[in-house]
């Protein structure tokens, strides 16, 4: 009887062994498998913070160009604008350096 109990006790302790070792494996397994999606994760993250990043700093150029157009234009209309008045002034200049040369 006392062998067939030790028998039964080392194939318990077997049984649990295998069980333990199978859990380890299994644990393992399901690690791996944890770590490749969290990575899958993290790259498809990257890539979509790296579009992101791309639309916004197109979006930003973009409008940086549409102000510069702005600014430019407004600046053209001033010029004009000054030319417009230098142009209606220069017979009156002309006539200020005739006066001045002629009487001298």
């Amino acid at each position: 009887m006392a062998v067939e109990a030790i028998q039964k006790v080392t194939e318990a302790e077997a049984e649990a062994k295998r069980r333990k070792d199978a859990a380890a494996a299994e644990s393992k397994q399901k690690l791996s498998v944890a770590q490749r999606s969290a990575q899958r994760l993290l790259e498809d993250a990257r890539a979509q913070a790296e579009g992101e990043t791309r639309r916004m700093m197109a979006d930003a150029e973009t409008e940086a160009a549409r102000l510069a157009e702005q600014v430019m234009d407004q600046a053209r209309q001033e010029c004009e604008t000054m030319k417009e008045d230098a142009r209606k002034r220069l017979d009156q200049a002309a006539q200020f350096i005739v006066e001045r040369v002629v009487n001298r």
